[in-house]
């Protein structure tokens, strides 16, 4: 049990403050494509953004404008990136603007007549940015601004509880609420975090006591099974943890992940839902705003109660999920992703969105995903490190970075040279501005067998699934290698399938591909794609023990099929009567009769395909036999 501070649970570790990470090697190429995409560019052209309500114009004015700065403003200051910040600015000064005498901010109604007014839940969102500028800024006027919301809504939930999206996202703002109490300490903050929590969904008895175990009929969507309600709703358990300190909570977290693993969960560490809970066949999508929102959780759940488990789910879904659901220079995106997903075009499937959901475009199905898509990457580069008492840095989440800090009063560097997750070795440059003791904490991840440290001419074995605490007194330029066992391993999927990893990374089939454009114009179009070759393939078990690997030279775009950083070869066969039902890779057959038999297959990371199959009818010999014959 953690001690209590002013009334909550302390968290295991501390974010730190907005820009004291930066990317480095190919994860800040990857935030400057992004940067130079949709991102850097959404707001000079889509109506929903440059004719917002909350800039003055008469488009939308519900949660567009707030989900777009809240990744944005990362970007722009991780970045240094002047125009970005210029832009982010502008969002953070409509937001404190747009205040009533009475604190309420922005429209009273969004632009569709249907909304309520008075909804809280895009202002949660718009607390979450002002909370990122505060750490760049420390405007006190943005303090206010928040302080003032905060007891408009105290007062509001008293004649109008939460409703709708806000009852089930109430996470987002309790997470605010206790940052603030412990900023300015003012108790009345607890019981509005409380009147939060009593007027919001329980995700906790959601989870622990989960009902929803495979696809719902359509007759029973609800918000309980939206998707991205539900990545949200991870984290709200741990959230109010900090206040509840009930094992309950808790436990919640734990089961969030468990259950919607075992029910709707996809290899690549997300869970279907397009538009809802839909089961774990690898054709089912799920939607980009629940990829970045599970990110988010995981987040603020390794933050609160520390386990490295939640640092390897993160891993695994960045690197995997994420970037698959982009267009490599990021100027489009899709609502949904599939797992085997071998042709994306405008047509009717059998799930509960619509027909362009699956296309890669400017703002395919509903532009919530447009919006909110660019809180991902950022996000990920600002919680990499975070900082505990009395004096600990932990490297939480691994990729080419760098972290200035300040521990004990004196400025401490800590470089991360490596091209994780496409290497083995990550190495760590320290350094103090005058020697200084303090703890290094190393995330060994669970999927590692083995792991080696090597510090001052001494090699250290360490234990996945912990964090190894490098305690001492360090002077300047001193250097850390951690070696991580990545071996290949096979996990067991629906219809008997398989599916292959490599420490966080899934590796896919790329399908050869071609992109069609059906709407708008380059660079921000939307395009079908479709295969140009045969993709019903299954893969030899003794093939798979021991595939042959190369490591490539990383690409301006890591992310993408062509010249791709990793490539794994295998031996696999056509497989007969597996065909496209519903616009998408049918059913995987049980037992699988072979047409075309050992065919060389390259598999590479499944974040940089854009047509792929991912789980493989597994198949024991070239006769035909398949898996479930042993």
């Amino acid at each position: 049990m953690t001690k209590k501070i002013k009334g909550i649970e302390e968290r295991s570790f501390e974010k730190l403050p907005l820009g004291d990470i930066k990317p480095r090697g190919w994860l800040k190429k990857q935030l400057q494509i992004q940067a130079n995409g949709l991102t850097g560019h959404l707001d000079e052209f889509w109506p929903d953004l440059k004719e917002n309500r909350w800039l003055g114009g008469d488009r939308e004015g519900w949660e567009r404008g707030p989900y777009y700065a809240d990744g944005l403003l990362p970007l722009a200051y991780i970045l240094e990136d002047p125009d970005l910040i210029k832009k982010a600015k502008k969002w953070v000064q409509a937001f404190t603007d747009y205040q009533r005498e009475d604190g309420w901010i922005g429209p009273v109604r969004g632009q569709r007549e249907d909304r309520k007014e008075y909804d809280p839940w895009p202002n949660f969102v718009v607390l979450k940015v002002l909370k990122q500028y505060y750490e760049v800024s420390e405007d006190k006027a943005v303090l206010e601004t928040m302080m003032n919301f905060c007891g408009f809504l105290h007062n509001k939930l008293d004649e109008q509880p939460l409703f709708e999206w806000g009852k089930f996202r109430w996470g987002d703002m309790v997470l605010v609420v206790h940052w603030l109490y412990e900023l300015t300490g003012e108790t009345w903050l607890l019981d509005l975090a409380s009147k939060l929590k009593k007027q919001g969904y329980d995700w906790s008895g959601h989870f622990n006591n989960f009902q929803y175990e495979g696809k719902q009929p359509s007759d029973e969507r609800k918000l309980e099974t939206h998707v991205v309600n539900n990545a949200m709703g991870i984290k709200n358990p741990a959230v109010w943890y900090r206040q509840s300190s009930k094992q309950e909570n808790r436990d919640a977290v734990y089961s969030a992940l468990r259950n919607l693993d075992k029910f709707h969960g996809q290899v690549t560490g997300v869970f279907t839902g397009d538009e809802h809970l839909a089961g774990k066949d690898p054709s089912r999508g799920t939607e980009l705003c629940a990829v970045v929102e599970y990110m988010y959780s995981l987040e603020r759940a390794v933050s609160i109660l520390g386990d490295p488990l939640f640092g390897d789910r993160l891993e695994r879904i960045a690197y995997n999920a994420l970037p698959a659901t982009f267009k490599p220079d990021m100027w489009a995106h899709q609502y949904d992703q599939q797992a085997n997903q071998v042709l994306c075009n405008i047509s009717d499937k059998d799930w509960t969105n619509g027909p362009d959901a699956n296309i890669f475009g400017l703002a395919p199905n509903f532009g919530c995903c447009t919006a909110n898509m660019h809180q991902g990457w950022p996000k990920l580069v600002s919680h990499m490190f975070m900082k505990s008492e009395p004096s600990n840095i932990s490297a939480v989440a691994y990729g080419p970075s760098e972290v200035n800090t300040e521990v004990n009063g004196t400025s401490v560097k800590i470089t991360e040279v490596t091209n994780y997750p496409f290497s083995d070795k990550i190495s760590f440059k320290v350094e103090p501005e005058s020697p200084t003791r303090f703890t290094f904490s190393l995330r060994i991840p669970g999927w590692s067998n083995r792991a080696k440290i090597a510090v001052d001419g001494d090699e250290l074995e360490a234990s996945s699934g912990s964090f190894y605490e490098l305690e001492r007194r360090w002077a300047e330029n001193e250097e850390i290698e951690l070696i991580l066992d990545n071996e290949k391993k096979l996990e067991r999927r629906s219809y008997g399938s398989v599916a292959v990893k490599r420490g966080p990374l899934v590796f896919s089939k790329p399908i050869e591909e071609e992109w069609k454009l059906v709407g708008g114009e380059p660079p921000h179009g939307d395009w079908e794609v479709y295969p140009n070759e045969e993709w019903n393939y299954g893969l030899f078990k003794k093939s798979l023990e021991e595939p042959k690997l190369e490591t490539n030279k990383i690409n301006e775009k890591v992310f993408s099929p062509e010249n791709p950083p990793m490539e794994m070869t295998v031996k696999g066969g056509a497989v007969k009567d597996w065909n496209l039902k519903n616009n998408r890779a049918g059913p995987i057959p049980n037992s699988p009769a072979i047409v075309n038999a050992d065919v060389e297959l390259k598999l590479i990371p499944y974040g940089a395909t854009n047509l792929r199959v991912t789980e493989f009818p597994l198949l024991v010999d070239n006769t035909g036999t398949n898996s479930n014959d042993e």
